[in-house]
């Protein structure tokens, strides 16, 4: 009878959770419990193939085989046969299935594809979406699901078509025309005409000479005025003989204050974090490109393992161009800062958009919990997690904190017709500033010493000094994302990607932090300016980008947006394939003639990276690999250790002696030995530790 029961027995069916990446899977999975199944589809799971176009233009529809102009023909993606196996498994078996894939665009098309490869109907209520992992946020979302929103499909699609088609025409011309393994795109290439706009006017900048005069006078303490005013009018110096003679009249009358203003302001805080002000201010104070911003916020917002809390998420959803706080948040904000600094400190400020935003529906990025402090994650998570939510989680804070009162002092010190001006501040009141301030607040805080009007001062000194005109900065990636920003080029989930791409490309280099256009980069944009002025016109792709957003908002047609953009490439494509005479870019020679023939060697770069080959080619192929040295002994055979190429393009560090020495290291080697086993230590940043060593049967890290 017993084995009769459970042979009769049945499993009750669990309900299945799909999102993006595996440790969102295992985080949610905690909070749901043991009835539902959460797994990842890994990103996403059907795309346009990378072998072809994959869109169908206007004169290949054909209405008879069922294909219409401009129709996306997506393929499961190459590398998925497995994840898609195990998920149309798992769907079968599932009570129901709900897609909980990110919050935006991206987000949405990946749920649309699931429901195509697992036969849900997209009229279902099986999306669900949480702006922050949490576990109340994820339940309120389960129990509140809806059907997929096909306005934020027709949006991503519409993106992902119209850059396919910029990218998947215009690149073969530049590669038939300048060199192999270029690429245009529709950010792209409007953000590398910026730089290059910027670099020319760099260099066509020629500076001028001009002189400024500074008093240095004492009453108490030191402090400073400058030349500001001449007869009513901002004064010119435009050389030394000219300052001379300033320095000499002064020299002739006394300093008298003629005017004193005191003056309370209010500083008011700033707003939390969007996308790009994250990635700005992370550049800014963390030194953090981009990318790297991204990859970390990544990690906070899919959760992390915090003691005595288990698996948490730590921020809300951080591709956003919102500063809109939901009122949980603010009250949130509002209990922790009066029960942790006190009343008068709170301010409650209620943050707009300036602007219509299509990404209103995200909140701002902030701390999931604001309990959770970053003290209090300090030791247990990696050093850049603990800053970039240190950073967050400062800038929530002190976006709902009361402003800060800083008293200013103005002071006028008059020389006959000369007329100088000296200021000081204090902060009276630090308001947001005791959470979130900089290098700026603390350096303006200093007040001028009690000065009445009519005293007459002594000047310790008063000395000219030489200036130049300067040209305008190069870009970093913080301020490029600001000028994307302004421009509204792009969106939050583009702004990463441009700077690699560009450098991948060899478009643009980096100069300490500056991004510098590559001769390159002049060539292909100076090409693109005149063949596609559409394409790298910054206006135009500002317009085309407000399209795309309207397709979102109102549900036009998105085959329409693209049709008026397609009609400007097509015609701008027939002309540039028939003018276009083939250009060649000025190799970077090296210095050193081939081996083989004699002839100049040259630097290139292929898909694996830079190499060296003769400029002879192709009737001579010598090449070799560009050495990266690492200043580390081979322990082997004495050879020096560098880095190489895997066939994949993986680099990893072995002997130079080789084949003859086949010792290599995936982690940079360094110039210590391990003390337990005397085999080398190699880089491995974990959250305690830094290097470890290289014999893994060892386990020693330090």
């Amino acid at each position: 009878m017993a084995n009769a029961k459970a042979k009769g027995k049945t499993t009750a069916k669990k309900k299945l959770v799909i999102v993006e990446s595996p440790s969102k899977a295992k985080t949610i999975g905690k909070f749901l419990g043991s009835s539902y199944k959460v797994i990842a589809s890994v990103g996403h799971v059907r795309d346009l193939p990378k072998s072809r176009l994959g869109i169908v233009l206007p004169e290949e529809a054909d209405t008879e085989k069922g294909t219409e102009a401009f129709d996306p023909q997506y393929i499961n993606i190459r590398g998925k046969g497995d994840v898609i196996k195990e998920l149309k498994k798992e769907a079968q078996k599932a009570s129901k299935i709900y897609l909980a894939t990110d919050p935006d665009r991206e987000g949405e098309a990946i749920s649309w594809h699931l429901a195509f490869l697992l036969g849900i109907d997209i009229h279902e209520e099986c999306r669900v979406v949480f702006n922050e992992i949490t576990k109340k946020a994820v339940k309120e979302a389960m129990a509140n699901p809806r059907a997929i929103d096909l306005n934020l499909v027709d949006a991503q699609q519409a993106r992902r078509v119209l850059d396919r088609l910029v990218g998947y025409q215009i690149s073969p011309l530049l590669w038939e025309k300048i060199s192999r393994g270029l690429s245009a795109g529709r950010v792209q290439s409007a953000a590398l005409r910026i730089i290059c706009d910027r670099e020319r006017k760099i260099r066509a900048f020629v500076p001028e000479e001009y002189w400024t005069i500074t008093a240095q006078f004492k009453k108490g303490e030191k402090f400073e005025s400058k030349f500001f005013e001449y007869k009513g009018e901002k004064p010119v110096i435009h050389n030394k003989s000219e300052c001379d003679f300033i320095l000499s009249e002064l020299e002739k009358g006394e300093f008298a204050v003629e005017s004193v203003e005191e003056k309370e302001r209010n500083r008011n805080p700033v707003p939390p974090f969007t996308t790009s002000s994250l990635q700005q201010d992370a550049a800014n104070k963390l030194n953090f490109t981009t990318k790297r911003t991204m990859r970390v916020a990544q990690q906070l917002y899919e959760g992390l393992e915090i003691k005595g809390r288990g698996t948490v998420g730590l921020v809300s959803y951080i591709r956003t161009d919102s500063v809109r706080l939901s009122a949980e948040a603010r009250a949130m904000a509002k209990d922790f800062i009066i029960s942790n600094m006190g009343e008068k400190y709170y301010g409650g400020t209620f943050f707009a958009n300036k602007k219509k935003e299509v990404q209103d529906a995200h909140e701002a990025i902030r701390p999931s919990y604001v309990e959770i402090t970053p003290d209090e994650i300090k030791n247990q998570v990696t050093a850049e997690q603990y800053n970039l939510y240190r950073l967050i989680w400062k800038r929530f804070v002190a976006s709902q904190m009361a402003g800060a009162v800083i008293k200013s002092v103005k002071a006028v010190i008059a020389n006959g017709d000369y007329k100088f001006r000296a200021t000081g501040s204090k902060v009276i009141f630090d308001g947001f500033l005791r959470v979130y301030s900089s290098l700026k607040d603390v350096e303006e805080d200093k007040l001028l010493p009690d000065l009445e009007i009519g005293e007459k001062l002594t000047a310790q000194s008063v000395e000219g000094e030489q200036n130049f005109t300067q040209p305008p900065s190069r870009y970093t990636e913080a301020t490029l994302v600001k000028e994307l920003e302004d421009k509204e080029i792009g969106r939050p989930s583009t702004y990463a990607p441009i700077v690699g791409t560009l450098s991948d490309r060899k478009y643009i280099k980096k100069e300490k932090k500056y991004l510098v256009p590559t001769d390159l980069g002049f060539t292909v944009t100076e090409m693109m300016g005149e063949y596609f002025r559409e394409i790298v016109d910054v206006d135009f792709t500002a317009e085309m980008e407000r399209k795309l957003d309207e397709i979102e908002e109102t549900g036009c047609s998105w085959k329409n947006v693209i049709v008026d953009y397609y009609e400007t490439l097509s015609s701008e494509l027939e002309r540039a394939r028939t003018e276009i005479s083939k250009t060649s870019v000025e190799p970077e020679f090296t210095g050193e003639n081939c081996e083989l023939c004699g002839k100049p060697l040259v630097k290139k770069h292929g898909r694996f990276g830079d190499f060296i080959a003769c400029s002879g080619y192709p009737e001579c192929k010598y090449t070799k690999n560009i050495v990266q040295g690492t200043g580390v002994k081979c322990p082997v055979c004495g050879g020096d250790i560098i880095a190489r190429k895997s066939k994949r393009g993986k680099t990893f560090f072995g002997c130079s002696n080789y084949p003859e020495c086949k010792q290599a290291y995936w982690n940079k080697p360094v110039n210590e030995k391990c003390p337990e086993c005397g085999s080398l230590l190699v880089e491995k940043k974990t959250k305690n530790s830094k290097y470890a060593c290289s014999n893994s049967e060892c386990g020693f890290k330090k």
